[in-house]
C-alpha cells in the first residue's frame, strides 16, 4: 500500500512526513512518500494534502501543480482514501474568503472564513493546544474522546453549511471545525503531526481506513 503526501510547495512537509511513515511502520500499513509526480499520485492507495500559508496562494499553487489532475481523479472517480491537513482541509470547501475570494475543490458543504470570537480577549491566529468535542463518530476518530487535546496554527476557519460533515470540533470563542469527513475525504484543521499520541492515532486511524 501506499501512501503520498503531496508536495505543491505549500506544506511543511518533513514533520508530517516523519510521522506518517512512523505509524506506517507500526501498523504495517505499507510505504508513505512525499512526492509531487502526478503518476505517483495516481497509483497512490491514500492522499494527503497538507498547506501552510495563505488560501488563494495554496488554492493557485495546488491548481497549478502537475499534481492536481491526477489527485481529482484517484478522489472523485477513484475513490481513494484523502485527508486535508490544515489549508489543505480548507480547500476542501466550496470557497475560501481570505483576503479575495478564491474557490475550493468543493468537496465539503462548508466555507471558508476568518476566525471571530466572541470574546475579544481571545488572540487570533488561534495557535496552541485546544480540547477537541466529537460530534459524529468515525474511524478516523477511534480511540480519541472529547476533552483529548490537539495542535493548532490558524486564523482562518471552515463556517460549516451542512454540519453533517463536521465530525469534531473545538471551542475558542465560538464553534471551530476541527475534522470534517465527507465520503472518502476527510480533513484535520490542526496539525496531527505536533498533536502528539492524539494526533498519531488519528494518523494511524486514516492509514488503516477503507471508507
Amino acid at each position: 500500500m501506499l501512501t503520498a503526501i503531496i508536495d505543491y510547495e505549500s506544506g511543511n512537509l518533513h514533520s508530517a512526513e516523519k510521522a506518517f511513515q512512523r505509524m506506517a511502520r507500526e501498523l504495517d500499513a505499507g510505504e508513505v512518500v512525499v512526492t509531487d509526480a502526478p503518476d505517483v499520485v495516481a497509483r497512490a492507495d491514500r492522499l494527503v494534502l497538507p498547506g501552510d500559508g495563505a488560501f488563494p496562494a495554496c488554492a493557485r499553487a495546488l491548481r497549478h501543480s502537475g499534481c492536481f489532475e491526477a489527485m481529482v481523479e484517484a478522489v472523485t472517480a477513484k475513490g481513494r482514501p484523502f485527508l486535508g491537513i490544515c489549508v489543505g482541509m480548507q480547500l476542501m470547501a466550496r470557497v475560501g474568503h481570505e483576503y479575495e475570494e478564491t474557490p475550493g475543490l468543493g468537496w465539503v458543504d462548508g466555507e471558508v472564513e476568518k476566525i471571530l470570537p466572541e470574546d475579544p480577549s481571545l488572540k487570533v491566529p488561534h495557535m496552541g493546544w485546544n480540547e477537541l468535542v466529537i460530534d459524529r463518530p468515525h474511524p478516523v476518530l477511534d480511540g480519541v474522546k472529547s476533552g483529548d487535546h490537539a495542535y493548532f496554527v490558524h486564523s482562518y476557519q471552515m463556517r460549516m453549511l451542512n454540519t453533517d460533515h463536521r465530525l469534531a470540533h473545538v471551542d475558542y470563542g465560538s464553534t471551530v471545525t476541527a475534522v470534517v469527513g465527507q465520503g472518502n475525504m476527510l480533513g484535520f484543521q490542526f496539525h496531527p503531526e505536533k498533536s502528539a499520541d492524539t494526533g498519531l492515532r488519528m494518523i494511524g486511524n486514516f492509514l488503516t481506513w477503507t471508507p
